[in-house]
C-alpha cells in the first residue's frame, strides 16, 4: 500500500523533530526543513542560538548526522542552521523555554506573565496563554488558568493564521501543560480591513495612473512636434539646395553658350553701319565749312 510509505515518511519526521528538541533544547530548536536533492538531502534547522547548535568546531553538527543517516534512514544527510530573528515570536521557541523553566522549579506566575510581557514588546497582536496541570500546592486539585492578551482568532479559516504550540512539564508538583497561541504583528485578517482605507488607497493608484497617462501623453505630443518641426527644417534646407543648385546651373549654362555665326554677322554689319554714319558725319562737317 502506497499510504504505508507516506504514513512511514512522516511518522519518522515526528520522532526526528522529537529527537531535535531535546537534543539542542539549549539551542532553542524551532522546526526544521527537509529538502532532498539529487545527490543531498538538505536538513534546514531554524535555531534561535546556532553557535550552541553548531558547538566548537562543529561536533554537535557531526554527531547530529550521524545519527540521522543511521537511525532515521536519510541518505546523504547535510545540515544547515538558519537563525530564527525573532525568538521573543516564535510559540514552540517559547513554549519549550517555560517547560524548561518550570522543570526547574520556577512558578508558573512569574514564568507566565514575564514571557506574556516580552511577546507584546516584540510587536506581537495578541497573546493566549494556557496551563492545565497541578497549578497549586500539594494535594491541591489540577485547574486550568488562562492569560489572555489583545486579539485572538480560535474558530473558521482565519485561525490558521495563528501561531500554535504546545509544551508538558514535570515539575516536583506534578505534570503541568502549557498552550500558547501568538497573532505576529505582520498578519492581516479579512475582517480587520478598513475600508475607507482600500478605497482611498485603491484612488490614489487610479490617480497616479492618470497622472503617468498625462506625463505620456504629453510626451508623445512634444515627440510629434519636434519631429514636425524637424521635417519642415529639412525640407527647408532642401529648397535652399535646390534653388542654389539651379541658379549655378544657370550661370554655367549662360557661360558656356557657344557663338554661333548669326551673332558674328550682325557684330559685322552693326560695325560697318556706325563707320558709314561716321563718314558720313565727317564729309557733312568738311563741306559745311
Amino acid at each position: 500500500m502506497i499510504e504505508r510509505t507516506f504514513i512511514k515518511k512522516n511518522y519518522n519526521r515526528m520522532e526526528l523533530e522529537n529527537y531535535l528538541t531535546k537534543k539542542l533544547d539549549r539551542a532553542g530548536f524551532s522546526h526544521l526543513e527537509i529538502i532532498k536533492t539529487p545527490l543531498v538531502t538538505r536538513i534546514v534547522l531554524h535555531v534561535a542560538k546556532p553557535g550552541l547548535a553548531i558547538g566548537k568546531s562543529g561536533s554537535t553538527i557531526k554527531m547530529l548526522t550521524e545519527v540521522i543517516a543511521t537511525k532515521y534512514n536519510i541518505d546523504n544527510p547535510q545540515i544547515e542552521i538558519q537563525e530564527v530573528k525573532k525568538p521573543n515570536l516564535n510559540a514552540k521557541i517559547i513554549v519549550e523555554k517555560m517547560a524548561s523553566m518550570l522543570n526547574k522549579g520556577f512558578s508558573w506566575r512569574s514564568v507566565s506573565f514575564r514571557v506574556v510581557k516580552d511577546i507584546m514588546d516584540s510587536g506581537a497582536q495578541g497573546v493566549e496563554l494556557v496551563f492545565k496541570g497541578a497549578l497549586g500546592a500539594k494535594g491541591a486539585r489540577k485547574r486550568k488558568q488562562i492569560i489572555a492578551i489583545g486579539y485572538m482568532k480560535k474558530i473558521g479559516e482565519q485561525a490558521k493564521l495563528v501561531d500554535r504550540a504546545k509544551a508538558s512539564a514535570n515539575p516536583k508538583i506534578g505534570a503541568i501543560g502549557i498552550k500558547l497561541n501568538i497573532i505576529h504583528p505582520d498578519v492581516i485578517f479579512p475582517d480587520k480591513i478598513d475600508v475607507n482605507k482600500v478605497i482611498a488607497n485603491i484612488n490614489k493608484v487610479k490617480a497616479e495612473a492618470k497622472e503617468q497617462k498625462e506625463e505620456e501623453t504629453k510626451k508623445e505630443n512634444t515627440e510629434e512636434k519636434t519631429k514636425d518641426e524637424a521635417k519642415k527644417d529639412t525640407e527647408k534646407i532642401q529648397e535652399k539646395k535646390k534653388a542654389e543648385i539651379k541658379e549655378v546651373k544657370v550661370e554655367e549654362t549662360s557661360e558656356k553658350k557657344p557663338i554661333t555665326k548669326k551673332e558674328n554677322i550682325k557684330e559685322e554689319v552693326k560695325e560697318n553701319n556706325e563707320k558709314t554714319k561716321k563718314e558720313k558725319h565727317n564729309e557733312e562737317n568738311k563741306i559745311k565749312k
